[in-house]
């Protein structure tokens, strides 16, 4: 450069000069931009420190939540009936996806699921969106294989149910989210449900969250135990048998309570439909409700044992009292009260061995309203027992006004109760009178061993003395003799005390009674130390309605496998008379095909009842309404499956009786 500059006459101090000056300039330069540099990260470090600093933390530190374990529930024993154990959950970051509406159809083909509702939910997230919740060993292995980019896997607690169907109404089931929805995971959500924790994390490049100072202990976050008074193996029993008795009689529903009557700890509360709380999708609609505890129904003859010792402990009556049964039909008013077979004269302990509705409602006649009302409350009727269970029911029990009121009581018509109702009034009568309160929870005990809850036999009342007890006790045995109702619950080993019960439902439609049946047995054994009280329920029985016919036999049933298990020796007066005598085999009773109406109204003159001819051949269901002056019309051929007008009701002489015809089921 210099040769040229040379060449073009610049002398050299010229370019001395000019080179100086362009080294001043660059210099200059670069202090002004070493300066601008130096401004700008003072106003960084300095002046916008705080709020650089609270981005940086916003983009890579997160408060992550750690969700709690839910605690366990258990039996008696110590059985595991509910868990929670740890599942992946599949996600999604739809922005990493490069073909999203081919890993959602892939996804969804593989998992099972609704393409559209899956695509409708990703869409929604723009980096997260959750594919499938809570998913199986096998679903996992088969994503897996797909090998498809922007899945992730979360662990969260799912409920697990050991016992599938075992008690699931009790229990009750868990939701989604974890919190329970019905039983007592609903009734203890807050002490089963522990407490999630939330911990400090940053996320890496590839937005994986990492925990800073480790995962906290699973004892922080661990709900509490809940132990139950429930025996697994006493339920599964009554489970058992309850499927039996409703299957063989073609029922629609049936329940069963186990009662301990010397603490009031329920052993069993067994329902039929059930399902299985580990399948919460399958569940078929109205299954989750507990009707043991929380559904109210008309008792039937049941109740008659609590009007007779009502009656004795008043002294309104005494044993050897004798009552005219009127051979099966007494006017009330303007109506009739019917027995099943008919009877003469009978003392109390015939009438609750028969159970004749004209001799209760006579004993409830000397007992008188307010005795009535007394007897109730005594037992525990029209008061909720107390469980745990959200909705118990507590019944009805109204004031006997009118005539018939009094006479339909008596039989256990005209009021409500529940199943844990009814057991709990038996078990006061095994208990030498003393009503416990029942009670399901024993304990809720907390991670670090604190009892949170205690349950404890409590004594609710005196109902009755221990005489009135022990007497009605020795009268109850009288109904399963072979001249009882209910021969078929008689134990070779076990002496047993009962009660059988035919209780028409009422028709909330019509405001009267249908042609429709509630069949139970109320059973106490041994009768002579009395250790359980099981009440078996049967609803729309279509085989038999007796109680002793249907409900009975589960009974039989359960005692036989409770007993030995709890270690209950058998009874010394059958042992001592099996001695002497083979005991023989339980006699069959001839029942009659269908129940008569306990209370008709009085017939008018010129009207007849119309009969129940359901189940009858065509030819005989023709005969029966002729001789009753009554003019039958038939559709289709074979048995009569539904009558119109009802059996019961009043027409006039001649009137016209629609029978439908049909090949039995």
């Amino acid at each position: 450069m210099i040769s040229r500059l040379a060449e073009r006459g610049r002398p050299p101090a010229e370019l001395t000069r000019w080179t100086r000056a362009r080294v001043a300039i660059m210099g200059g330069l670069l202090l002004v931009a070493l300066g601008l540099t130096l401004l700008r990260a003072v106003g960084l470090q300095v002046l916008q420190r705080a709020r650089l600093a609270s981005m940086a933390s916003d983009q890579s530190v997160r408060e992550l939540e750690i969700p709690a374990r839910r605690g366990d529930i258990y039996d008696r024993r110590g059985i595991p009936l509910a868990q929670s154990v740890e599942v992946d959950s599949l996600w999604l970051d739809p922005s990493v996806v490069a073909d999203l509406p081919g890993v959602l159809r892939e996804l969804a083909r593989t998992l099972h699921l609704d393409a559209a509702e899956l695509q409708a939910r990703v869409a929604r997230g723009r980096r997260f969106a959750w594919v499938k919740r809570q998913l199986t060993p096998q679903e996992l292995a088969a994503v897996q294989r797909l090998e498809l980019p922007g899945l992730g896997l979360a662990k969260e607690p799912r409920r697990f149910y050991p016992q599938r169907e075992l008690g699931a109404q009790v229990l009750g089931v868990v939701g989604m989210d974890g919190h329970g929805l019905e039983g007592l995971e609903l009734a203890f959500e807050d002490e089963l449900s522990g407490r999630t924790e939330r911990v400090q994390g940053t996320r890496d490049a590839r937005g994986r969250n990492l925990l800073l100072e480790g995962a906290p202990e699973s004892i922080d976050r661990q709900g509490a135990t809940v132990s139950l008074t429930l025996d697994r193996q006493i339920q599964y029993a009554a489970e058992k048998a309850l499927d039996r008795a409703v299957e063989e009689s073609r029922a629609v529903a049936g329940m069963l309570v186990v009662l301990d009557p010397r603490t009031g700890e329920l052993l069993a509360l067994a329902q039929t439909p059930r399902f299985n709380p580990n399948a919460p999708s399958a569940i078929p609609p109205g299954t989750l409700r507990d009707h043991p505890a929380l559904d109210v129904f008309e008792p039937g003859s049941t109740y008659k044992a609590f009007v007779a010792a009502e009656a004795l402990e008043e002294r309104a009556i005494r044993p050897e009292d004798v009552f005219d049964c009127e051979l099966g039909s007494w006017e009330v008013g303007k109506h009739v009260i019917h027995d099943t077979h008919p009877h003469g004269l009978l003392e109390l302990a015939r009438i609750l061995a028969v159970s004749s509705n004209i001799g209760a409602a006579k004993v409830a006649q000397r007992l008188g309203r307010e005795g009535m009302m007394r007897a109730a409350r005594r037992f525990g009727f029209g008061e909720r027992t107390g469980l745990a269970l959200p909705g118990e029911g507590r019944g009805s029990i109204p004031f006997p006004k009118a005539e018939v009121t009094l006479a339909t009581q008596a039989f256990g018509q005209g009021l409500s109760a529940t199943a844990v109702q009814v057991a709990s009034a038996f078990g006061a009568l095994a208990n030498k009178g003393v009503l416990m309160r029942p009670y399901l929870v024993s304990r809720v005990t907390d991670p670090d061993g604190v009892v949170l809850l205690e349950n404890r036999p409590t004594a609710v009342r005196q109902a009755v003395s221990e005489r009135t007890a022990r007497l009605v006790l020795q009268m109850l045995e009288g109904v399963v003799r072979k001249d009882g109702t209910a021969p078929r619950a008689a134990m070779e080993a076990y002496r047993v005390a009962g009660k059988t019960g035919t209780a028409q439902k009422p028709d909330l439609v019509a405001r009267g009674y249908s042609d429709k049946r509630i069949a139970s047995f109320a059973g106490i054994v041994p009768a002579e130390d009395p250790r359980l009280v099981i009440y078996v329920v049967v609803d729309e029985p279509r085989t038999d309605i007796y109680g002793g016919l249907v409900a009975a036999p589960a009974f039989k049933e359960v005692a036989a496998a409770a007993l030995p298990y709890l270690g209950v020796p058998p009874s010394v007066s059958l042992l001592a008379a099996a001695k002497k005598v083979p005991i023989p085999p339980p006699i069959q009773v001839k029942e009659e095909p269908a129940a008569a109406q306990p209370v008709t109204e009085r017939l008018e003159q010129g009207s007849v009842s119309v009969p129940n001819v359901q189940g009858q051949v065509g030819r005989d269901a023709v005969a029966r309404l002729l001789a009753t002056s009554l003019e039958p019309r038939l559709r289709g051929s074979g048995r009569v499956m539904a009558q119109s007008p009802a059996p019961g009701v009043h027409v006039a002489r001649g009137a016209r009786v629609t029978l439908e015809l049909g090949a039995a089921p």
